[in-house]
């Protein structure tokens, strides 16, 4: 999966510390596999209101998605890709975005 990133120069991931909570169960053994791709990444800690601000505005002009996937999003901003599972509302949040596409994992 690491070369994929490495193949398309999305390396390294950059995560919203938020997403943790989304992502991770708190239990060693169910999150062996993210904490490893998280050793990879940067983990975005401090999140500033001009970010906060800009995601809820993609939020409401989406009218869909969560706000931890609008931040994803506006942390992307501009030129960024985001992976993700949830390939519909991250989408339709990228479709108010600057410059961000989404892939579908």
């Amino acid at each position: 999966m690491l070369s994929d990133f490495k193949g398309r120069g999305l390396l390294p991931p950059i995560v919203p510390s938020p997403v943790l909570i989304e992502c991770l169960q708190g239990h060693a053994g169910r999150d062996a596999e993210t904490n490893r791709f998280l050793k990879f990444c940067d983990i975005l800690e401090h999140i500033d209101a001009t970010l906060v601000r800009r995601a809820g505005h993609v939020r409401t002009r989406a009218g869909r998605g969560s706000a931890v996937d609008a931040l994803v999003v506006a942390a992307a901003e501009p030129g960024g890709t985001v992976l993700t599972s949830d390939y519909g509302d991250l989408s339709a949040l990228a479709a108010y975005a600057n410059d961000v596409v989404v892939i579908a994992i």
